[in-house]
């Protein structure tokens, strides 16, 4: 991977950061802290790894991305949109009635998952997957989840029945940001050491920093040659990524910036351009 392509793919993810805290600002609702920490990912998966037509949304063959940690969709529906799933006007109309709601729901061109109680990602990945390989098809199906929600047993339930399965066209991906909605995650319910955990479960893993792009790239790539076990990318990464004031904090989890935050929070992100 070239440097140029490392440095677009950064540039992008800066934008969907900017586009998640315009959102959010502008509904006065949302998730900003876990759509930043996200970002990245989402640039590489949708801009580099995804073999994906925005033209054709349901093509029987596409790879399929599940957001399990649905509350983070701002930062999702900018990535859907700046691959062209649908205008980026329709942004505008984040948590309206009608519009883009605050979780993912499979009406909106592009969503594979209607994502919302937290721990059932998985579980429908490994439905997904499944059936591709009954099917013979060689899509890939990747799911991102949260610490927080990694706290859910019915993730480990997942774990164990993917491992058992031989599901190597899974590729599941912690957004491990270390904040959930009340605290520190290690202090509500640590769920470290991670990678030991996913890999007793029988996947293989990858331990990477969940900001460093040439690393997210290279683990998706590393996931491809994966065979007879499914694989786990630990993305170590900040919760409120980018912006000062909302790193590591919990109260932006599920609290959207007022007018004198919005300002502060897009001229430190500007700083990126």
């Amino acid at each position: 991977m070239n440097k140029e392509k490392i440095k677009e793919f950064k540039k992008i993810a800066n934008e969907i950061r900017k586009e998640s805290i315009i959102m959010t600002h502008r509904a006065q609702s949302g998730h900003p802290g876990g759509s930043l920490s996200e970002a990245d990912i989402l640039s590489a998966l949708y801009f580099y790894k995804l073999q994906i037509d925005p033209k054709k949304p349901d093509l029987e063959n596409r790879d399929r991305f599940v957001l399990s940690k649905g509350h983070a969709s701002p930062a999702y529906y900018a990535a859907l949109a700046m691959k062209g799933f649908f205008d980026k006007k329709k942004l505008e109309s984040f948590r309206k009635l009608g519009g883009l709601q605050g979780h993912p729901e499979l009406k909106t061109p592009g969503v594979d998952f209607a994502g919302g109680s937290l721990g059932q990602g998985v579980c429908f990945a490994n439905g997904l997957a499944l059936a591709g390989k009954l099917d013979k098809k060689n899509y890939k199906v990747y799911v991102m989840i949260g610490d927080g929600e990694s706290q859910e047993g019915s993730v480990w339930e997942a774990a164990m029945a993917a491992s058992h399965h031989k599901l190597d066209n899974l590729v599941v991906i912690l957004d491990n940001n270390q904040v959930q909605e009340t605290g520190k995650t290690k202090d509500v319910m640590n769920i470290n050491p991670a990678a030991d955990k996913w890999k007793a479960f029988g996947f293989e893993v990858f331990d990477i920093d969940g900001h460093n792009m040439e690393e997210i790239v290279n683990a998706l790539d590393k996931a491809d040659k994966v065979k007879e076990k499914p694989v786990m990318i630990v993305a170590n990464t900040i919760k409120g990524k980018g912006i000062s004031f909302m790193e590591l904090n919990h109260k932006f989890h599920g609290k959207a910036p007022d007018d004198e935050q919005f300002e502060k929070a897009m001229k430190e992100l500007s700083k990126n351009d």
